[in-house]
């Protein structure tokens, strides 16, 4: 009887722990753009707040870029910051956008997630720390990683096109 009250306390702590979302507002980093939650609520979609700000994720094969096959930019919907480039994104097989490196290295954060019982590695932006996926280590060469990105989380502008406004306050403060 002790044995088994033991066993139901441990595995029901276990259970709890892992169900720890992550902290992707992550108090020992400086992100340079802090938002309230009705800030963030004002600028992006209901879809995008669920994912961007709650860790939320879109259903597989429903986002607008998992199947873009068009040359450009993937920025944060959050911050305008540019995040991965079309020449490292390839077609994964999951139903999301994939990608094999960030634009650059200090574009994104990772942070551990153990959420949903599993231990992730949650991917946000450097500027706000948005969520936007998760990052996993069956990716193709030169990496061997794959960023699987939530597409509601991005926002794509094709070469040629013109900036958003958010794209554009972005590089006026930050540059690239």
């Amino acid at each position: 009887m002790r044995l088994s009250l033991i066993s139901l306390l441990s595995l029901s702590y276990i259970t709890v722990a892992s169900q720890t979302k992550s902290d992707s507002k992550d108090e020992n980093y400086p992100y340079p753009i802090q938002k309230t939650d009705e800030e963030w609520k004002k600028m992006l979609s209901d879809e995008q707040f669920y994912i961007l700000r709650q860790q939320g994720t879109e259903y597989a094969f429903s986002g607008a870029y998992w199947d873009n096959k068009k040359k450009g930019t993937y920025y944060s919907a959050a911050t305008g910051q540019p995040l991965f480039s079309s020449e490292h994104k390839y077609r994964s097989g999951t139903g999301w956008p994939s990608f094999y490196k960030p634009i650059d290295e200090n574009a994104v954060k990772e942070i551990v997630d153990r959420s949903h019982g599993m231990v992730r590695t949650e991917v946000v932006d450097s500027g706000s720390g948005s969520h936007l996926g998760h990052v996993f280590n069956d990716g193709p060469a030169p990496t061997g990683l794959r960023y699987c990105m939530n597409s509601a989380s991005l926002l794509f502008v094709a070469d040629g096109e013109e900036l958003p406004a958010i794209v554009k306050e972005w590089k006026a403060k930050y540059g690239n």
